[in-house]
């Protein structure tokens, strides 16, 4: 098996101390202390009358938290432990030590066991008042029976605890009312997250937890430990983001209800949180799944976070976090901060649906338009194979922009040549997008000139009036790209099907489809020829060398607007 590379490393026994090197040069108001932890720089640490400060730390890999969040109105200082390691109880000592004020100091803890007498001892060791604040928000560790579970771990909730103690500091409360605030805080926030993939270490080269192709861990913790539930999926049981984001918020209302903390028409803060390897896209998707959720079940959005912003090395997962409001709460959430990773917060978000608004109707009226009909039904047969080769030699999307413009065009389609390529111009420009959208659209908003133009349709034409309007418009089609993209015959492109097809189309005779049959063998051969060309314009030309053997699946589309053959056959 060929040895898998996913992580930027030098010597794995320094990775650490580089990477923390790299984050507070990157840090605009955090410096190092050799005792080992990042504190805010002494000018804005020491700015104004002392105050109690705020520190919290933790294993490194959930990255920016802790250090991310050292900032004026958050953090005084972090202790970033070894890889998913808690801090040694030196380093919190030392920094509780250095962050004291005169006021004391509030130490924000994660319920780990690791993270918990690490923190304790180093109270228990310094002459600093400290007060604990204990953040316990993972459902998927709620146990209902009494034992010596150590409960619900901390995860996600950390940053919005951090943030409410570093604002009650920055305005002046004294420790106990610091303690207090961030402590209710915790206890009226929940979390619980899905994991879609394991992250992978860069120390140890190893994925993070064994989770196999086709699996997923519903209440995954943040260094990959197990959830309630691993679950085998396939293609006809994958999960929606909507069944998930469901499954999450049953079991955080679930358990605030539990606590005594009243939902029913509760609001909150809502924390989509990506575990490392979560593209925006998809946290966006989540989040207005979340949002529009919550508002069917009568809980209010008062502020909305996105990010990945506690995660898991570069886990593919989410985290979902609420916690219930107070005017007191959200007056602290609102507080300006200095710490570069907390993010802009959305104040009462609304989900709006993004749809695009295509007033475009499909021609209905008249008989069957054979040949077009037959076009759109080569396309739907063909989606996933255009796809599949344009991974090959572009960006992957050209089936899917295809599909996207036709996959719900009703056949059989009614209507004349001019009125049906003018639809199809329309869908490829506005639905598709992309190059093919541009290139496409002008070469069906060409062909349906030049038959308007020529009053000729296919359904009732001779065979010498359609083979004039379809050179016409394959020939302005053909000059109308060359103008747009600067592609030539030789290119690569779906010129190279297209100019062959139009030159054919001078001399064609006969019957409609004696005109597309006497098209359809030049265009082909074209295509043909796109296999072993390098490509010059297009996506495809990034690729250079490793392109030539890929025939151009725009062209192959082209072809198809003239006879049927299979994609294997190019």
């Amino acid at each position: 098996m060929a040895h898998t590379f996913k992580s930027f490393r030098n010597d794995k026994d320094h990775f650490m101390r580089q990477a923390l090197g790299g984050l507070v040069a990157a840090h605009p108001s955090a410096q190092w202390h050799d005792e080992g932890f990042v504190g805010l720089m002494r000018d804005d640490a020491t700015s104004g009358p002392p105050r109690v400060a705020v520190i919290s730390g933790g294993g490194s890999g959930h990255e920016p938290m802790h250090a991310g969040f050292v900032g004026t109105g958050m953090l005084d200082a972090a202790c970033p432990g070894l890889l998913f390691t808690s801090p040694n109880a030196v380093q919190v000592g030392a920094a509780t030590e250095w962050a004291d004020q005169g006021n004391g100091v509030v130490h924000v803890v994660k319920n780990y066991t690791g993270d918990v007498m690490n923190f304790t001892v180093a109270a228990n060791s310094t002459n600093v008042d400290v007060e604990q604040v204990l953040v316990a928000d993972d459902v998927a560790t709620e146990i209902d029976e009494e034992d010596d579970s150590p409960g619900r771990r901390g995860t996600g909730a950390t940053i919005i605890v951090e943030k409410i103690a570093g604002a009650a500091a920055a305005r002046g409360d004294d420790l106990k009312a610091v303690a207090e605030v961030a402590q209710r805080a915790a206890d009226r926030s929940r979390s619980m997250a899905v994991a879609l993939q394991p992250g992978h270490s860069p120390t140890s080269d190893r994925d993070t937890f064994d989770l196999e192709d086709g699996q997923i861990e519903i209440g995954v913790g943040i260094h990959g430990e197990p959830g309630v539930e691993r679950r085998e999926t396939d293609e006809d049981k994958r999960p929606s983001a909507a069944a998930l984001v469901t499954e999450l918020l049953d079991g955080i209302l679930e358990s605030l209800g539990k606590a005594g903390v009243d939902t029913d028409g509760a609001e909150v803060a809502l924390l989509v949180n990506g575990l490392g390897g979560t593209s925006e896209l998809e946290m966006d998707l989540v989040f207005g799944e979340a949002l529009t959720q919550l508002a069917d079940r009568g809980v209010t959005v008062r502020r909305g976070i996105r990010g990945s912003l506690v995660t898991s090395l570069n886990m593919a997962g989410i985290s979902l976090t609420l916690t219930v409001l107070d005017e007191e709460l959200l007056e602290l959430l609102d507080a300006e901060t200095s710490a570069p990773a907390w993010p802009a917060v959305a104040r009462d978000p609304e989900y709006a649906d993004a749809r695009t608004v295509d007033d475009e109707e499909q021609p209905d009226e008249g008989g069957e338009n054979a040949w077009l009909t037959a076009f759109v039904e080569r396309l739907a047969a063909g989606f996933d194979d255009l796809t599949a080769l344009d991974r090959q030699a572009g960006d992957g999307d050209f089936g899917q922009n295809m599909e996207a413009a036709f996959g719900d065009v009703d056949t059989p389609i009614m209507g004349s040549d001019a009125d049906v390529l003018n639809f199809f111009a329309h869908r490829m420009l506005v639905r598709a997008g992309g190059t093919s959208g541009a290139v496409l659209g002008t070469l069906f908003r060409a062909m349906a000139d030049a038959f308007e133009e020529a009053g000729v349709d296919s359904r009732d034409a001779d065979g010498g009036a359609f083979a004039g309007a379809l050179a016409d418009g394959l020939a302005r089609g053909n000059e109308q790209i060359t103008d747009l993209g600067g592609a030539k015959e030789g290119d690569n492109t779906l010129i190279d099907a297209l100019a062959p097809a139009a030159q054919a189309a001078k001399d064609a005779d006969g019957s409609v489809d004696d005109v597309l049959e006497h098209v359809f063998g030049p265009a082909v051969e074209g295509a043909k020829s796109t296999r072993g060309m390098q490509a010059k314009k297009g996506r495809a030309s990034y690729l250079g060398e490793s392109a030539k053997n890929v025939p151009d699946p725009g062209a192959i589309a082209v072809t198809w607007l003239f006879g049927e053959a299979g994609v294997d056959e190019f």
